[in-house]
C-alpha cells in the first residue's frame, strides 16, 4: 500500500509505501525531466509493519504523481509527457508496461498548485 498527499498551502508532497505499489514523481517545473521514486518498505500491510517514515518533497505546478501496482513493470513513469492529460498518461502506461500476468492499476495526478 502506498499513500500520497499534496499540501496545497506549502506546495509539498508527503508519501510513504509498504509492499509493492510503486510511486514516481515526474518533475516538470524547476527540476524539469527528473524523477523521484517512492521508497518502498518491505512487509505486508497488517503483518509486522516496519517503522513508518514518510518522505516530504517540494512540488511545483505541473509535476506529475504516478502510482502503479505490481502488475506494472518498473520505469513506467519515464514516458509521461509534460502536457499529457492524466487519463491518457495512465492508459499509455498500462498499454506499454502491463506485465500481462497480473492485474494492474495506474493512478496519474498532475499537481496544479
Amino acid at each position: 500500500m502506498s499513500l500520497a498527499a499534496f499540501d496545497l498551502r506549502h506546495n509539498l508532497l508527503t508519501w510513504l509505501g509498504i509492499g509493492n505499489v510503486q510511486g514516481a514523481l515526474r518533475r516538470f517545473g524547476i527540476l524539469d525531466g527528473t524523477e523521484e521514486l517512492l521508497l518502498l518498505r518491505p512487509r505486508v500491510v497488517g503483518s509486522q509493519l516496519p517503522p513508518l517514515r514518510a518522505s516530504v518533497l517540494p512540488v511545483v505546478r505541473g509535476d506529475v504523481l504516478v502510482l502503479a501496482t505490481d502488475g506494472v513493470r518498473s520505469g513506467f513513469a519515464l514516458p509521461v509527457a509534460a502536457r499529457e492529460a492524466p487519463l491518457q498518461a495512465a492508459q499509455a502506461i498500462l498499454d506499454r508496461h502491463n506485465k500481462q500476468t497480473d492485474d494492474a492499476l495506474v493512478l496519474v495526478a498532475r499537481y496544479q498548485g
